[in-house]
């Protein structure tokens, strides 16, 4: 059994408060060329996958995530190249295609797209779209999307968008077809959609017991075997956020204010409750967060993996304004040491 693993980042630069005070926020082109590094040493080191978000605000740096990611293919041999999310309902599904095409080429066929309806929202009224479509502009753009992944010439018609007849899309990618994954938070509508339409899925799980995504991966294998589709064909992802260091305390002292600090910075326009040290803990020992030394976020990964019959795990990295060596170090841990773990657990499974 092969498990691939990999790094996503959203390329957070917003300041955090640490103990000694505030560290400032990084700036944007800094965390871009940091991204770019962070790229090569996960290739460097044997990762499988590196997802990068896309976002329209300014506590996250990086608003097209393929030029970033394209920056990074011509340094890079094998290690894969996807959004993280692509927000498609605010995007054009032509010229997303068309980037990614692009992508595929500068990467020798390496790119991916992770779709996603986007939990921020700041795209929507920033390109000109109304909220009230919020379901119809991704349904729509979403089946043009795989139309345009696997014809060359495309005749489509919907309500969100002129009609295309009988065009050409170029250029094409170096793969017959750019895997798409349906990224989603956990609605059952997302996987049902995912599994009827036969495309793999990436679930966001940041909170609470990983396992309690059984009941969805339950439901997409069902909407899949419903449309005829095979379910064991159909590739199942996870991203949680997380952090290795050398030891557990380490681990649990530096990433603590990062996560506190990115947190509240949501809580506050979202009307959630503030982040307390004591919900940090529980998340460690119960819940999403991948926090710790390389054994300890190994055994997690696995038990992960096995509860839910996962085919890839993505760790979510960094957070906030954590320095980039510390960053840097927790990749360096992860390939070296928390992979080894992972894969000498599966390869006689």
């Amino acid at each position: 059994m092969k498990v691939e693993l990999g790094i996503t980042s959203f390329g957070d630069n917003n300041a955090i408060h640490t103990p000694d005070g505030i560290q400032d926020k990084i700036s944007a082109d800094e965390r871009i060329r940091n991204i770019v590094e962070e790229i090569k040493l996960a290739d460097k080191l044997g990762l499988d996958i590196y997802g990068l978000g896309e976002h329209h605000r300014e506590d996250y740096a990086v608003s097209d995530p393929v030029t970033v990611l394209a920056a990074a293919a011509t340094q890079t041999s094998h290690i894969r190249l996807s959004s993280a999310v692509t927000v498609l309902s605010s995007d054009d599904p032509i010229r997303v295609y068309q980037r990614f095409a692009t992508l595929d080429a500068l990467s020798n066929g390496r790119a991916e797209i992770m779709a996603g309806r986007g939990s921020f929202i700041e795209s929507f009224p920033l390109f000109g779209f109304d909220l009230n479509d919020y379901e119809v502009l991704y349904e729509e753009k979403l089946d043009l999307l795989m139309q345009v992944n696997k014809n060359e010439k495309v005749s489509w018609s919907g309500s969100t968008r002129r009609p295309v007849d009988n065009k050409g899309v170029y250029p094409r990618a170096v793969q017959s077809e750019i895997p798409i994954f349906l990224a989603t938070g956990g609605t059952p509508q997302s996987s049902y959609r995912a599994g009827a339409l036969g495309l793999p899925i990436t679930y966001a799980i940041i909170g609470g017991s990983p396992l309690r995504f059984r009941q969805n991966i339950a439901v997409y294998h069902a909407a899949a075997e419903s449309a005829g589709i095979d379910k064991n064909k159909l590739k199942i992802a996870t991203h949680s956020w997380g952090y290795i260091a050398e030891t557990d305390e380490e681990a649990f002292r530096d990433y603590y204010p990062p996560t506190a600090a990115s947190h509240n910075v949501l809580a506050k326009e979202r009307g959630w409750p503030r982040y307390s040290e004591q919900s940090y803990m529980h998340e460690i020992e119960h819940g999403a967060l991948y926090v710790g030394s390389p054994e300890r976020v190994a055994q997690k990964i696995i038990e992960t993996v096995e509860g839910l019959g996962i085919d890839r795990f993505m760790i979510h990295l960094p957070m906030g304004s954590m320095p980039h060596e510390k960053t840097m170090q927790a990749i360096q841990l992860y390939g070296e040491k928390v992979k080894p773990i992972v894969d000498d657990y599966f390869k006689d499974k």
